[in-house]
């Protein structure tokens, strides 16, 4: 009798990157493995990497390292690097010296060819595969796990936006968009295992369709997964400000099962600084696509992405940024600091902020966003919303927890029998991140 075998995967980054780790999970389940977070009892650990950011890639190329230890112990553990940051021009070679104890190497475009990989090092040998350009989807790459409640679905890849403080086009790709027909079928799948949620995933899902012929875009495909049976709710992530169509509004105005919430990154509010970004939107034309949103849908949620401190920022851009604060209503904010990547043309621009006067702008803006989230709970209480529920609160695990449409998250008691179902729950308190609620009968 064989002896069983465990893998824990490593996750960074991006929901992109999520679920591509889930995708080598489920590979490794079909190879007979066991999933588990036990890394001192693991026959293979994969570490899924991001190089969005040198500080994210730094922390990820510490935890390789620290991996070595166990392999020491137990020489018969695999270690397998996937990822972006495996990814990037010419960074394999220095990887591979950087962390020989390290067994397979594997970039982003062939993810399906893990199940082979792990075959090749059965015989101690090291193995390394970087395509440095992506072959044709292939759509017999098993599926993310399933038996999930909510589940991430690739609806294409790779990014032709080029942002100049952006890695993603050069370790991604350019766009490619999955086949409507595959997208239906695993989300199909997905519902027939249990699954209630699916989040539509793309760097950019509002430029999906544009390389078919005849024409079919996002909001043609949100429309038939609107139609699909016994799936409750629909998100997507990430639409980008200047793809967003009113065609798209008006679908999910009209959806059924489409979630009122748009992840709109908006990055900067200065014109200046966003056309040095090389973001192809002013201000003012985010601004009208927030209008459009908020005249169709009132009741819809906006979240975004700002970063701070990107080369050439004068207060006076600063300034523009927080104005867009109170002007665009975010439930929430993703706050970054610029750091440079290698790779990128911000990296090498002149006039690069100094990190004391980035670190005072970011807490600025934090306080501002957290006072902004905080007054939007506050307008909740004593109303009723539709949540989905998903199950023990990860704080309180007496306590029900679940989102909202607008993907706000509630606590509440309920009982363990209405986990994966909708229910209404009237809000009595807020705070700035969380709502508590009780059961509407």
């Amino acid at each position: 009798m064989s002896k069983e075998k465990n893998v824990v995967t490593l996750t960074y980054g991006c929901q992109m990157s999520e679920r591509d780790a889930e995708t080598l999970t489920e590979i490794t389940r079909q190879e007979g493995y066991n999933r588990t977070d036990d890394l001192e009892h693991a026959d293979l650990i994969i570490v899924n990497t991001c190089c969005v950011r040198e500080s994210a890639e730094n922390k990820i190329l510490g935890k390789i390292g620290d991996l070595k230890k166990l392999k020491e112990k137990n020489p018969n553990l695999k270690i397998a690097i996937s990822g972006c940051m495996v990814q990037q021009p010419g960074a394999l070679e220095r990887l591979q010296k950087r962390a020989p104890h390290v067994d397979i190497w594997m970039g982003t475009h062939n993810l399906h060819e893990f199940s082979e990989l792990l075959h090749r090092s059965d015989t101690g040998a090291k193995v390394a595969e970087v395509w440095q350009e992506p072959h044709e989807t292939k759509e017999s790459t098993p599926l993310a796990e399933k038996g999930k409640l909510q589940a991430n679905v690739n609806i294409m890849y790779g990014c032709d936006n080029f942002c100049s403080y952006c890695i993603v086009p050069h370790v991604r790709g350019r766009e490619r968009s999955r086949k409507p027909e595959d997208i239906i079928q695993e989300i199909k799948n997905l519902v027939a295992s249990g699954c209630k949620e699916v989040t539509l995933l793309g760097q950019n899902v509002n430029s999906y369709g544009k390389d078919f012929d005849p024409p079919y875009d996002f909001a043609d495909l949100l429309q038939e997964v609107d139609q699909i049976p016994e799936l409750l709710r629909v998100r997507f992530i990430t639409s980008h400000p200047k793809d967003l169509s009113d065609k798209l509004i008006q679908t999910i105005a009209k959806g059924s099962k489409l979630c009122e919430h748009f992840h709109l990154p908006l990055q900067s509010g200065s014109n200046s600084i966003l056309a040095c970004m090389n973001r192809q939107y002013t201000r003012e034309y985010y601004l009208s696509i927030v209008e459009k949103i908020r005249e169709l849908l009132p009741q819809a949620t906006l979240t975004t992405d700002i970063i701070v401190g990107f080369p050439g920022e004068t207060e006076e851009d600063f300034e523009q940024t927080l104005l867009m604060i109170g002007l665009g209503h975010y439930s929430q904010a993703f706050t970054f600091m610029y750091s440079k990547r290698s790779g990128t043309p911000a990296a090498s621009m002149e006039e690069q902020i100094p990190l004391p006067v980035k670190k005072q702008r970011l807490q600025k803006l934090m306080s501002l966003q957290n006072e902004e989230s905080y007054q939007l709970r506050q307008r909740m209480l004593g109303k009723c919303y539709e949540v989905l529920v998903e199950g023990p609160s990860k704080t309180n695990p007496d306590r029900l927890t679940g989102r909202t449409r607008g993907n706000i998250l509630v606590v509440f008691d309920g009982p363990q029998e209405i986990i994966g179902s909708l229910v209404s729950l009237r809000i009595l308190e807020a705070g700035s991140w969380t709502l508590v609620g009780e059961l509407v009968e």
